[in-house]
């Protein structure tokens, strides 16, 4: 009988760690068709914005169902140019939520607007509709809501709320790239939305972004904008038509996405849907072999949805342990189990406390899944010893923690 993961010394205390080797969170799953795509790219010279960009463009678009998709260094300046294409000024009001990335927040910040941070859902961790509707002032231009680890927020009752008084919606689509609400798909209903291929992400292309819309102008806004503000791509004015002269229309930003970057994402776009169809196999195969632990699991998904399974979070019940998350996450850290944050909220770093004079308390649900929150290692890359480790890691942490 082999011995039980629980009652093994802690590898912080001496004891051996269950894995040898460090399994990294959120590690890449690429590929050899990845590898060949960039060899073929840097031997072919064009490593800048080029038409493997404008292939990757064709190739979103199409699945997201969007009539543009622009692709971007990052969602960051997907959601900054966005913000700019949608109107707002210095003196406008922009809702995001507390518990995002600070990006979201940032985005705002960068356009000279003032960043309203409203709370998030228990459980599901996605903005609370209520508390926009009672944020909502004259100023307010637009809100960003964030499809929180790939759940869909209702995005039915959000445009009930905000179209009847003008409001633009910006989707910050970070995690819901696979994600459907209602059967319709993320990037389609909002005025805009940003997704990102970061390194961690179910597409990845190690930075990048692409943002889509329906709506010509901000398209063709953010076609120039992203690019120094020229009139024409850099990869059009030395292609076979002929050298063209660029005329800068506006003042742009250096937001292009490089055909090295594209590459990965073709392949990695290929399989979007295959991994999806691994990533909700290992969804309910995490919930079957976490259940009794002392931490809540994510909770259901909406009938009529498509969870992205872009990250697996579970919320410590510190109530039942004696250690904080830190601790808890730096005992697994020390078993060689890699996991992250999602996520510390905007309103509790020193920046947004400070210069908006907010407290913990006023956003009190995101402040408390900020003390609890823990994402586990979720990749098609993980194998079955990878997985098999994870658990036994939690078990045996989580068994040495417990009350």
């Amino acid at each position: 009988m082999s011995p039980d993961p629980t009652r093994a010394a802690l590898a912080r205390e001496g004891g051996a760690p269950v894995r040898s080797d460090y399994l990294v969170f959120g590690a890449p799953d690429l590929r050899e068709a990845e590898i060949q795509e960039v060899v073929e790219c840097l031997r072919s010279g064009w490593i800048g914005t080029g038409p493997r960009v404008g292939r990757f463009e064709e190739a979103f678009r199409d699945y997201i169902g969007a009539k543009h998709a622009l692709a971007l260094s990052s969602c960051t300046a997907g959601l900054h140019l966005g913000l700019i294409a949608l109107g707002v000024k210095p003196e406008d009001e922009v809702i995001v939520p507390s518990m995002t990335f600070v990006a979201t927040a940032n985005s705002v910040v960068h356009v000279g607007a003032t960043p309203v941070l409203v709370d998030c859902e228990p459980g599901t961790m996605l903005i609370d509709l209520d508390a926009i509707e009672a944020a909502i002032t004259e100023k307010t231009k637009v809100v960003v809501p964030v499809h929180f680890a790939g759940r869909a927020v209702d995005m039915d009752r959000l445009i009930a709320i905000t179209k009847p008084r003008g409001i633009k919606i910006l989707e910050d689509a970070a995690h819901a790239i696979e994600t459907l609400y209602q059967g319709r798909k993320i990037g389609t209903i909002g005025d805009a939305t940003a997704f990102s291929f970061y390194v961690t992400k179910n597409v990845v292309t190690g930075e990048g972004g692409m943002l889509t819309t329906d709506d010509p102008e901000v398209a063709a806004w953010i076609k120039v904008a992203g690019l120094h503000g020229m009139s024409k791509d850099a990869w059009k004015r030395y292609s076979d038509e002929g050298f063209r002269h660029y005329e800068v229309v506006t003042p742009g930003f250096k937001y292009n996405m490089m055909d090295l970057q594209a590459a990965l994402g073709l392949h990695q776009l290929a399989r979007v849907e295959e991994n999806w169809s691994r990533r909700h196999a290992l969804w309910a195969r995490y919930h079957a072999a976490l259940v009794d632990l002392p931490l809540r699991l994510p909770p259901p998904v909406r009938p009529g949805d498509r969870h992205a399974y872009h990250l697996f979070i579970v919320e410590l019940e510190l109530e039942r342990l004696r250690w904080t998350r830190d601790q808890i996450m730096q005992a697994l850290h020390a078993e060689n189990i890699g996991c992250g944050i999602h996520y510390r909220a905007v309103h509790l770093h020193p920046y947004y406390r400070e210069r908006f004079e907010l407290r913990p308390e006023q956003l009190p649900v995101s402040a408390a899944i900020s003390e609890r929150t823990l994402s586990l290692p979720f990749s098609t890359r993980l194998s079955e010893q990878d997985i098999e480790d994870l658990f036994a890691a939690l078990h045996k942490v989580l068994g040495a923690a417990a009350k």
